[in-house]
């Protein structure tokens, strides 16, 4: 599946309606350690098709970033079925994410 831009605009029908598990990445192009985690974001999208994989930029999409306290990037969440089940706050290996999602 491919890597979906998340925003407040869309962040309902596409992560709290979703069906099974989505990934958000939340990141910001000035992080070093967001660059280093977003090729594993990349593998992890194109290896597990049935799962939705969305990027938030924290500095574009400050409410989403406010509502889900992250105060520190690269911040993974999964949520299934609309609900958030898991949370890895900085740069994990690619291992770890698979999990994350499991």
């Amino acid at each position: 599946m491919a890597i979906v831009t998340i925003t407040k605009d869309n962040f309902q029908s596409e992560v709290l309606e979703a069906k099974g598990a989505v990934l958000l990445d939340f990141w910001a192009a000035w992080c070093g350690p967001c660059r280093m985690l977003s090729p594993l974001i990349d593998q992890i999208a194109a290896e597990m098709p049935e799962l939705k994989v969305g990027k938030i930029n924290t500095d574009e999409q400050e409410e989403l970033a406010e509502r889900f306290q992250i105060m520190t990037i690269p911040t993974l969440m999964v949520f299934k079925d609309g609900q958030p089940v898991n949370k890895s706050i900085g740069v994990i290996p690619k291992a770890a994410i698979a999990k994350l999602v499991e």
